[in-house]
């Protein structure tokens, strides 16, 4: 019999091993020939009373199981420094992942100690994130990435039609941007879109300094085809440089239009730029990069409790209004 989160089931074979952990003849101590299923990717508990076999079941089945598994992966060379580990009295095991443990006796109160540091597999963890991850926006949730010139370009083609280069100068930041409006008429650009609407850069409109605005400054507008890759080209490059890493591409469709952003930074197909590179820095609590800015890193933040401070917020500072003052009543309580 075989039991499965708490159902007895008879046919092993219908227990998927990339699910679940299935245990089958465990006898390791005073264990009786236990079978049983333990889901993947979910916190499991095993209670019972003291000698009833959970640290049987835990670390001298199925941890000590795994560890012996990832012996033999290693090469002969390797395993001649490292022992044998005996194999527990279990009939098989299987969807065993590689496995770690901690002693419910370890203890260390630095808050920068964790399970990652504990098994010292934190570094490895680091260096895998950095290399294989996939990061994305924390604002939509969108995959983000960079792009160079030429995939940008190719990109574009791809989509074909008529489409639009424009470059990327505010979004939704307040100020008139005066200096910039003279500035792109003293570099030749004739005409800025701001807020959705056209204008020429020899006559801007009026912007309320206290209002967001955004603003696009018009570099290209072609017909595309295979033909005119190097005019695209350089209007592309033209656009990065003006916005410093990014060009949106404006494909015009009929009566309607459709932007698509791109960027040489890191940035999410929504237009969120983030300066970051994905390094095993991101990944430390350690290092500035990758240390939460609220809590620097230790996972715990110290605030005051008014609640427990002013206990009666009717009461004046005489009358003991702050408690910690009422325990003992010093000059500078009375001067305060």
């Amino acid at each position: 019999m075989l039991q499965e989160e708490g159902v007895f089931v008879d046919d092993l074979s219908n227990v998927e091993a990339n699910k679940k952990i299935v245990i089958k003849g465990a006898a390791e101590h005073n264990l009786k020939q236990v079978d049983l299923a333990i889901p993947k990717n979910k916190l499991v508990v095993f209670t019972g009373l003291s000698g009833s076999g959970k640290s049987s079941l835990a670390f001298d089945t199925l941890c000590a199981e795994g560890q012996r598994r990832y012996m033999q992966s290693l090469s002969s060379y390797a395993r001649q420094f490292l022992g044998q580990i005996p194999k527990p009295k279990v009939d098989s095991i299987e969807g065993l992942s590689p496995t770690i443990s901690i002693d419910q006796k370890t203890t260390n109160h630095n808050p920068r100690s964790t399970v990652g540091t504990v098994t010292e597999i934190y570094d490895y963890m680091r260096v895998l994130f950095s290399r294989i991850s996939i990061p994305h926006c924390p604002i939509c949730l969108e995959e983000v990435g960079r792009q160079s010139a030429e995939q940008i370009v190719d990109a574009i083609l791809d989509h074909g039609g008529e489409v639009q280069i424009l470059s990327p100068l505010a979004r939704e930041k307040k100020g008139t941007f005066e200096g910039l409006f003279e500035d792109l008429n003293s570099k030749g650009f004739v005409r800025v879109e701001v807020d959705g609407k056209y204008f020429r850069t020899d006559d801007p409109p009026t912007l309320k300094k206290q209002e967001k605005h955004t603003i696009y400054a018009l570099i290209d507008q072609i017909s595309l085809s295979s033909q005119e890759r190097s005019r695209l080209t350089d209007s592309v490059e033209t656009a990065l440089e003006l916005s410093g890493g990014s060009v949106v591409a404006r494909f015009l469709e009929g009566e309607g239009r459709e932007d698509e952003f791109f960027s040489e930074k890191v940035s999410c197909p929504n237009g969120h730029s983030f300066d970051l590179d994905m390094e095993p820095r991101s990944f430390s609590f350690n290092s500035p990069l990758g240390a939460c800015p609220s809590c620097g890193g230790l996972g715990t933040k110290e605030e005051m409790d008014l609640k427990s401070v002013i206990k009666d917020p009717s009461l004046s500072l005489d009358q003991g209004a702050i408690d910690p003052w009422n325990h003992q009543i010093t000059d500078h309580s009375e001067q305060l």
